[in-house]
């Protein structure tokens, strides 16, 4: 496997690590039952929970651009291993920064993973 695919293997991993995170936080938080149910009326998560919910919803948000560019770059043969190691390792950070609860410095990861994609991106234009 190319080592574009492989760091795009590992980003589905940290997504799916970050959605195990989240679910654990909100079952800590509101309960199994309330999780397993409808979802009619859930509580806003909060504090470790909330954050671990929103971390996750932003790398869903990320995650398809970054997967876009990976693949047409791979077939284009244009691959930019710098960009998409900068896109994962600051997400992977911002990750751990979000839940922990460190806004500035996780808003700072958040526009290293954008200069990744951008550098991914000026490999095919």
């Amino acid at each position: 496997m190319t080592p574009d695919l492989k760091i795009l293997v590992w980003s589905v991993v940290l997504t799916f690590v970050q959605v195990i995170v989240a679910v654990l936080a909100a079952q800590g938080q509101v309960g199994l039952g309330v999780l397993a149910g409808n979802r009619d009326g859930l509580v806003t998560l909060t504090g470790f929970a909330g954050r671990a919910q929103r971390a996750h919803h932003n790398m869903l948000e990320s995650l398809p651009l970054f997967i876009a560019l990976v693949l047409v770059a791979h077939i284009a043969n244009h691959t930019s291993v710098l960009g998409e190691q900068l896109f994962f390792w600051a997400r992977l950070v911002y990750a751990i920064v979000y839940i922990i609860g460190i806004p500035w410095v996780r808003t700072l990861l958040w526009g290293i993973s954008v200069v990744g994609l951008i550098l991914i991106f000026a490999q095919l234009v």
